[in-house]
């Protein structure tokens, strides 16, 4: 199992940034994929969070109306669009899934809300 985030980077607030998730080594449409993010100091918590199929999603309530979490099971590649980002969005956001009970997760990939 392997999943490699992409798409971080420096943004000012109230700009916009698209995260990407590439998986392999396991049937991606059968899953649920995850966005966490650890801030500096803090516990790395959940942000969004969707069904392999159907698109159900979940957001963390300090998200909700402003990140849209999405997948392509065709490019088996999860997707976490972020607009109106927040110096609070600042973290290291992390790709996750859970495989019979195991914990995968990507390297992360830094974002940084600031002026």
């Amino acid at each position: 199992v392997q999943l490699v985030e992409s798409g971080g980077g420096l943004v000012q607030p109230g700009g916009s940034l698209r995260l990407s998730c590439a998986a392999s080594g396991f049937t991606f449409s059968a899953y649920v994929m995850n966005w966490y993010r650890q801030a500096p100091g803090k516990e790395r918590e959940m942000v969004a969070s969707i069904i392999g199929y159907g698109g159900s999603t979940t957001y963390a309530d300090s998200v909700k109306g402003r990140f849209t979490i999405s997948r392509d099971n065709a490019k088996n590649t999860a997707y976490l669009q972020m607009n109106s980002l927040k110096p609070e969005d600042t973290g290291v956001y992390y790709c996750n899934t859970i495989i019979f009970g195991r914990n995968y997760w990507g390297q992360g990939t830094q974002v940084t809300v600031s002026s």
